[in-house]
């Protein structure tokens, strides 16, 4: 299923929260959990992963109503390390915490150009939207112009480009002719010359609909005798071709844009915790069975099953209750 159809789905949803929900008596097990010597971190667990984000917002409002702190804050001061930053991502209404992520791969020295790529490329014109607002009210600056101070040339284009959510026709109409043009361009402003016209690239993915570009690269195809993907790799290098490669892979099938995305968090030596996290998390509410089940058929084993071989003690839990069962 590609990205623009990827609303939330019931079957989709890995993190449904407590039918009969009252936030009093969870906010007294996790103020039970964390006070006097030691933190009962499976109590911890047992709440927050199994209640829905709305929900944790609830359980925070009574925590401070009851016992006078903050929740997130209580908890920051009790916990460490990854679980620690996996928590933190569980207590954030979701457009704050992607917010958060787009900042932080910002701030300090060098960008975290993958982050930016990702979130951008991957997510609907409302739910933008909705990044852009939380970032102003909570970093009080723009995050247009916090892109455009922090990348540069093709990069800045078409991140700038992906945020105004020009892909997000739901109509689904395709002009063919319009279609067969675009797909013209394309093989013009790159296999057929010497170098490339990265703008025409750029104009046409960030700003055709994910029905008509996926016609587009049929066209493409059949004119180039070769994928679109192939073409971008020839044409584009580093994070212009990440970012190309993205919206491409975005538009064929959003699902398996994701699970390779949590592949190769965990694949190999060492694991890309923050990727593993913020997909994990960002996606629990929406669509992350249908994730697994791409993962599966991609890679031949089960999210679950990489999580355990790469994590461990309380963070691994957690995640493992996020993702739910395998069946």
């Amino acid at each position: 299923m590609a990205w623009w159809k990827a609303w939330i789905e019931q079957e989709g949803v890995t993190v449904k929260g407590s039918p009969h929900f009252n936030p009093d008596p969870d906010a007294e097990t996790l103020y039970k959990a964390m006070k006097g010597i030691g933190t009962n971190e499976q109590a911890i667990i047992d709440v927050l992963t199994k209640r829905s984000n709305a929900q944790r917002q609830q359980i925070a409002k009574s925590f401070k109503a009851q016992f006078g702190k903050d929740l997130t804050e209580t908890l920051q001061s009790e916990l460490s390390g990854k679980f620690e930053r996996l928590i933190m991502a569980l207590m954030y209404p979701p457009y704050r915490y992607e917010a958060k992520e787009l900042h932080d791969a910002m701030k300090g020295l060098g960008t975290e150009e993958g982050v930016l790529i990702e979130i951008l490329a991957s997510r609907t014109k409302i739910q933008l939207q909705e990044i852009m607002k939380a970032y102003e009210e909570d970093y009080g600056s723009s995050l247009e112009e916090d892109i455009q101070a922090d990348t540069s040339g093709y990069l800045e284009r078409i991140l700038v480009c992906l945020l105004q959510g020009s892909r997000d026709d739901v109509s689904g109409f395709v002009d063919p002719g319009q279609a067969v043009q675009d797909a013209q361009d394309l093989y013009a402003a790159g296999e057929k010359i010497h170098g490339t016209d990265e703008m025409k690239f750029i104009t046409i993915l960030c700003t055709r609909s994910a029905t008509h570009l996926m016609r587009v690269f049929e066209e493409y195809e059949k004119i180039a005798s070769k994928s679109i993907e192939d073409s971008i790799k020839s044409e584009t290098h580093g994070s212009l071709e990440e970012a190309m490669l993205t919206v491409v892979k975005c538009t064929r099938n959003l699902h398996s844009y994701f699970a390779e995305r949590l592949y190769y968090a965990l694949k190999g030596a060492g694991t890309c915790d923050g990727t593993l996290i913020r997909n994990i998390v960002s996606r629990s509410e929406i669509d992350l069975n249908l994730i697994k089940c791409q993962f599966t058929k991609m890679y031949g084993k089960t999210l679950s099953s990489m999580i355990v071989g790469d994590t461990s003690g309380d963070y691994r839990n957690a995640l493992l209750n996020l993702v739910g069962s395998d069946s």
